[in-house]
Formats: structure tokens, C-alpha cells, sequence
């Protein structure tokens, strides 16, 4: 069905074109300086906007100004018609295009909107000046202003709209192949395949990656404040199977800078990995996976940092092995009653822990000094000579290492 009212409905250029009446002669004179207008454009545009100093010398100049040329014809065609439907599809197009070639190159919206700012006046300036040199009255002259400035207005507006689409879009890919690298790293992919990935994703390796854990709700609040390479994974990893957490690798987080990556982490609960070679950061991921399964209480003000816990680490890294060596070493114990035995292996532990020295031990258990003088005894005629065997102190201490975590 046609429009009942097309004027209405046209775009703003549209609608002021339907009142200009500029006349044959008007137009034909805009008409035959228009590659001048385009010419002075580009050089106004080069001379006045940083971002295009360079980007408009040689082919890509030329190209400019025959877009310059291309949309001012339109603009012309528009104000001769005096039809308020008359397309602007292929001028609007142009500038959409225009507007992701833009994004492409690297320049910002800003640059983009400074050039039109510019050709918008630039173009006025050499327009008006042949509209007053073929006698136009003053009130054409002011609509002929307005449809020019709607026309640009409309023009930059599809410049715009096709500049954040390709950044959109690219962003969109982007962010696809930093996943990809992420999952790649998490796999313990090659070094070669790492590479290739990180080159795709337009990603600069750093010398080093720290694996973290945390809920997916603090990610956001946490990724402001760190290096704007760091990568992030929700997917399903081995380890978390349908938990709602991300992996976050963040970059060159070792050495002095280790302690402003716990800061940022602060009150979050997370876990946070040792520091390694960036194509090696999964066995960063998978130390941190062994941290959580000791069963640490997480406090929400301070994140688990992995290095303080190496030696837990150790020693449960053979779960059966350890149950082994408990019940080996720890069998004097087993003919006492099960009150007793936790008392004294709990006296024994803080006796190695302390190094014998009876008054930190007592400080550690609250209890008295003579209260561990009393207990070692016992203890010492459960063992006899072998607690003074260093292969005996060894076990012991290795079995008794893990016990908090239980």
C-alpha cells in the first residue's frame, strides 16, 4: 500500500528538499565544481583532523574525494528533485560503509565525526558562495543551509552506525579466538599451536600467566583493574564441570606485581595460581583446581593464594600413598583408646612443628609446658629410640604434615 502521506514519512534531508527551489542555472553551476568542493574538502579534512594527516595522502585521498564527489552529487540530485521520496538509500550506504572502512583502519568515532564537522563546513563555505554568486534570495539561501547540515547530519549519523557495527562484529571475532586461546592454553596445547592462536586473536604473549578461580559475579568488578590482555573462560574445564565460576590468566602477575593482583582480588572469593611461563600456565590452572580439593576455608576477604600452601600440596599429592605412611608410622598409637591417641598425635605433631621446643609447643595446644612434658613421655614409650631416628622424624612429620586438612 503507498504511503497516504510520503512527506511525513521522508527522511529530515528529504522533507526540506520538497520546499528548495534553487532553479536550472543554480544547479548546474553547483554541479561543475564539485570535484573543486571535493578537492578543497579532502585537503580541509587533512590539513584540520590528526587522524587523517597521513591516512588521506596518495590512493586513499583520491578514493575520499570521490566519495565527497559521490555524496555531494547525491545531495544535488536531492535538492533538484523537490521530492520528498527521493532516495538516499545509495548516499546513506556509502557512509555506512564509509564508517566500517573507519573502525577497520583504527580510527575512532571521534576522528570520524571531526572530518564530517569539518567537510560540513568546508562544503557550506563553497556551496553557499556559488548559491549567492547565481543571485539566490535570502530565504532560499537559509533553507538551502539547513538542507545542507540535515544531509551531513543524516550522512554521519550512517558513518557512525557502521563504525560501532564493525567494531561490534570484529570485537564479536575477536573475542571468539581469545577463547579459543584460552581453552588452547587450559589444554596444554603446544607452543607452536599457542602461537598461531595468540596471532590470530591479535593477543601479545606476556612473559608469564596466573591462573585464578572465581565466581562468575565478581569477574566484572575484578577485570577493571588488571592487565587488559588478561584472558577469561567460562566454558565447562575439566575440574569444574557445571560450576559457576571463570578461569581469568592474568599477565605478568609474578614477582613485585603478585601482591597487587591479591589486592584487586581482595574481599572475592578466589583461589589464585603460581606464576608460570605463559605457554606452560596449565599446570598454574591445575594447582589451583589440587588447592580448592584440600578443602581450605575461603574467607571472602582474602583469596587462596596456592604459594602458601606448597607443602600441603606435596604431601597429599598421592592421597593412597599418604594413608599408607600415616597408618606405617602412626601404629604405636593404635592399641590406645581413640581419645588418648588423638591427644598424644596431636602433641607430636606441634612437637616436630616446633622443633621440640616445649613452651611454643604448650603456647600452641593451650595447654601447660608440663602438660607436653607429660604427653612426650608417653609418647616416647610408644616409640622408644625411633624418635630419635631422622628417617622416623622424616615419616612422621610428612604423615602428620596434612593433618589440619582433614
Amino acid at each position: 500500500m503507498a504511503d497516504p502521506d510520503p512527506i511525513r514519512h521522508a527522511s529530515r534531508t528529504a522533507r526540506g528538499a520538497a520546499d528548495l527551489e534553487l532553479g536550472e542555472a543554480a544547479m548546474d553551476l553547483l554541479r561543475s565544481r564539485l570535484v573543486d568542493i571535493a578537492e578543497n574538502t579532502v585537503t580541509a579534512i587533512i590539513a584540520e583532523v590528526p587522524g587523517y594527516t597521513n591516512a588521506l595522502a596518495g590512493p586513499m585521498g583520491a578514493k575520499i574525494e570521490g566519495a565527497v564527489q559521490l555524496a555531494l552529487g547525491g545531495f544535488l540530485r536531492l535538492a533538484s528533485s523537490g521530492d520528498p521520496g527521493t532516495p538516499l538509500t545509495p548516499a546513506l550506504e556509502g557512509a555506512y560503509i564509509l564508517g566500517r572502512g573507519e573502525a577497520r583502519s583504527g580510527r575512532s568515532m571521534d576522528a570520524l565525526l571531526a572530518a564530517y564537522r569539518v567537510g560540513a563546513r568546508v562544503s557550506w563555505r563553497e556551496l553557499s558562495g556559488t548559491a549567492v554568486e547565481v543571485g539566490l534570495s535570502a530565504e532560499t539561501l537559509a533553507k538551502f543551509a539547513e538542507l545542507v547540515f540535515a544531509y551531513i547530519d543524516e550522512l554521519s549519523a550512517a558513518s557512525v552506525a557502521g563504525h560501532t557495527d564493525e567494531l561490534a562484529t570484529s570485537g564479536q571475532v575477536r573475542q571468539r579466538y581469545l577463547q579459543a586461546l584460552a581453552r588452547s592454553l587450559l589444554q596444554g596445547d603446544s607452543a607452536d599451536q599457542l602461537a598461531d592462536r595468540a596471532e590470530r586473536a591479535d593477543w601479545e604473549p606476556p612473559k608469564t600467566l596466573t591462573a585464578v578461580i572465581l565466581p562468575n559475579a565478581h569477574v566484572r568488578g575484578v577485570l577493571a583493574a588488571l592487565d587488559p590482555r588478561t584472558l577469561r573462560t567460562e566454558d565447562e574445564l575439566p575440574g569444574l564441570e557445571k560450576e559457576d565460576v571463570a578461569v581469568l590468566l592474568v599477565p605478568d602477575a609474578h614477582g613485585p606485581a603478585r601482591p597487587a593482583l591479591l589486592r584487586a582480588l581482595r574481599g572475592r572469593q578466589a583461589w589464585v595460581g603460581p606464576d608460570k611461563p605463559w605457554t606452560t600456565v596449565r599446570t598454574s590452572y591445575e594447582r589451583v583446581l589440587r588447592t580448592r580439593d584440600l578443602g581450605l576455608v575461603v574467607e571472602t576477604s582474602t583469596p587462596v593464594d596456592t604459594e602458601h600452601h606448597l607443602a600441603s600440596l606435596v604431601v597429599t599429592s598421592d592421597p593412597a600413598a599418604l594413608e599408607d605412611l600415616r597408618a606405617r608410622v602412626l601404629a604405636p598409637f593404635a592399641k590406645l583408646r581413640p581419645a588418648t591417641a588423638e591427644r598424644l598425635i596431636e602433641t607430636l605433631r606441634e612437637w616436630l612443628l616446633q622443633l621440640g621446643r616445649r613452651d611454643e609447643v604448650a603456647a600452641a595446644l593451650h595447654v601447660h609446658p608440663q602438660t607436653v612434658r607429660y604427653r612426650m613421655g608417653q609418647v616416647r614409650e610408644l616409640f622408644g629410640d625411633l624418635l630419635d631416628d631422622p628417617r622416623t622424624v622424616l615419616d612422621l612429620t610428612i604423615a602428620l604434615a596434612a593433618e589440619p586438612l582433614r
